[in-house]
């Protein structure tokens, strides 16, 4: 298409096509929608289910005949002491998983700046993708190399410890409630460490380099490049996302505590989410639902006021 004469640039001939414009616009809006469906059958559906947590409900027996109990199951929280102390230990659980998480979140922007001063273009490829394709392995699979590796019978450790003669017999590591915590954080870092430098890896690169060339034109060093450009650079990145998982903090999954629970280290390994599901499929689904319930409304609690925090420190508003 021929744009007119005149010295009419395309922006400005664009901008003076109303029914264009509205045309992207509609366009723009039926490429998203597809999402928000996805995102309305996910995410807003299953909530339908929270009326199960004000009813004695049993599986297989309809709603319409089930007795209407009220707050009866919040109040079981309370007012049971043995489910309060329950309650109280998988939250201590998911406020220490949560905050080590939240302590370390300074590795994937460690990583993508140490990963961005390899200057070997193959090689620096090939850590990222060997550090991103764990990523998409199943925590399953990861539980099966933890217990290839650790496995108090046959695993490689202990196998390489009696060998040496430093142990007598096989610690069972997998099953030892004791540093249960770091270890999950350390296969959860081992996991995603690769895939949470993206991120920070996009915005080194939208750094504008004009920047590094006038530090070395002033003969800075390749630290105190780092230090005051790169570093600078990706502070508000680091604090959106940090402010984002502040306001999931109780949200922290049940997949990898899932896979790696067992009888042993179930009281230092349950957290809130793991928790509701066992509960759940113990036949107490009210009172799962209840809690549910619970840890949804204390997210949104965090989330808003992760929002009204970064306002104050950033002036600018996360949602």
């Amino acid at each position: 298409m021929e744009l007119p004469s005149g010295g009419l640039d395309r922006g400005t001939y664009m901008n003076q096509q109303p029914g264009r414009k509205m045309a992207n616009k509609y366009k723009l809006f039926f490429m998203a929608f597809p999402f928000l469906i996805i995102t309305f059958i996910f995410y807003y559906l299953p909530i339908s289910g929270w009326i199960y947590a004000f009813y004695d409900f049993i599986p297989g027996i309809p709603l319409s005949d089930t007795p209407y109990v009220g707050l009866k199951w919040f109040r079981t929280i309370v007012s049971n002491p043995t489910q309060t102390g329950e309650v109280l230990r998988v939250l201590k659980n998911t406020l220490a998983m949560s905050s080590l998480g939240l302590i370390t979140s300074v590795f994937p922007v460690i990583f993508a700046i140490l990963l961005s001063e390899i200057k070997t273009g193959w090689y620096r490829k090939f850590v990222q993708t060997l550090t991103t394709i764990p990523n998409f392995i199943s925590w399953i699979l990861v539980y099966a190399l933890a217990f290839s590796l650790f496995s108090v019978d046959n695993g490689v450790v202990n196998t390489i410890l009696i060998q040496l003669g430093i142990i007598d017999e096989g610690v069972n590591f997998l099953a030892s409630s004791s540093n249960v915590w770091i270890t999950m954080i350390l296969w959860y870092w081992w996991k995603s460490l690769g895939w949470g430098a993206i991120l920070y890896l996009a915005a080194i690169a939208g750094i504008d380099q004009d920047l590094y060339e006038a530090a070395d034109v002033d003969g800075a060093s390749r630290f105190r490049k780092i230090w005051h450009i790169t570093v600078p650079g990706l502070i508000p990145t680091f604090f959106v996302l940090l402010l984002l998982s502040i306001g999931n903090f109780v949200n922290n999954g049940m997949e990898q505590y899932f896979a790696f629970q067992n009888a042993m280290n179930k009281d230092s390994i349950e957290v809130l989410d793991l928790y509701v599901y066992n509960i759940a499929f113990a036949n107490n689904f009210p009172f799962a639902t209840a809690v549910s319930m619970l840890k949804s409304v204390v997210s949104v609690i965090l989330l808003f006021g992760a929002n009204t925090l970064s306002k104050k420190v950033r002036g600018e508003s996360i949602i």
